[in-house]
């Protein structure tokens, strides 16, 4: 199964109930609260993530099987887990970054 999770939008300004994921870098907001899944992100200048995720906007899709979504796939991040019971992982397809997001355990799956 795969179906859609969020969009992720690179921005440089700072927005209103940012989160930090310091291990990417990132801060995050606005998926908690958008009706169409619509992710905010800005990146510290030292952030390890590729350019590609920085400048591109990415479309996310909840997957049930990361390991047959990833096969046969430009990998542009490996599986992690960038908090408990989440894996995510991105791939390139056509130039675009493409977000995988697979839950375990009892996790709201509206969040990540």
């Amino acid at each position: 199964m795969r179906k859609y999770h969020h969009v992720g939008i690179p921005t440089a300004n700072p927005r209103e109930n940012e989160s930090y994921l310091s291990t990417a870098g990132v801060y995050h907001s606005g998926f908690e609260t958008s009706p169409y899944g619509i992710e905010w992100m800005r990146f510290d200048p030292d952030s390890p993530l590729p350019d590609l995720v920085k400048t591109v906007a990415h479309v996310a899709f909840e997957v049930d099987d990361m390991e047959s979504e990833l096969e046969g796939k430009e990998v542009l991040i490996e599986p992690n887990a960038p908090s408990e019971g989440v894996t995510v992982a991105f791939i390139v397809d056509n130039g675009a970054p493409v977000e995988f997001i697979e839950f375990s355990g009892e996790e709201d799956l509206t969040e990540h």
